[in-house]
């Protein structure tokens, strides 16, 4: 059995610096298995993020915004699912302070 409580990762944030995360990593991995990988994401201010290589889907655990996906926007609030594409450009918009985010990536490169 694999377990992962959000509360536990959120304290690890953030993590390594990089270029794309100057403050630090907004996300943790929770757990592996073959394809598949469970994260939490807490971004804060803006999210930027880019497009992924496997189908991933978003289980919001707090807080409330706006998810872009294409073109297309989509109110979220916790509680939801969302799904994203393999490859299709996403974001995070007029998210609040609160928000964090289970995100579990599955699939071969490229989405089934």
């Amino acid at each position: 059995m694999m377990k992962a409580r959000a509360r536990s990762l959120l304290q690890r944030l953030p993590g390594p610096v990089s270029t794309q995360w100057p403050d630090g990593e907004r996300f943790i991995e929770a757990m592996r298995h073959g394809s598949m990988s469970v994260e939490i994401y807490a971004p804060i201010g803006s999210d930027p993020q880019t497009p992924h290589d496997q189908d991933e889907l978003y289980f919001v655990q707090s807080g409330r915004g706006t998810l872009r996906i294409g073109h297309e926007m989509h109110a979220f609030e916790a509680g939801d699912c969302l799904f994203v594409a393999a490859g299709v450009d996403h974001r995070f918009e007029a998210f609040s302070p609160d928000f964090s985010t289970w995100v579990i990536f599955w699939g071969p490169k490229g989405g089934e």
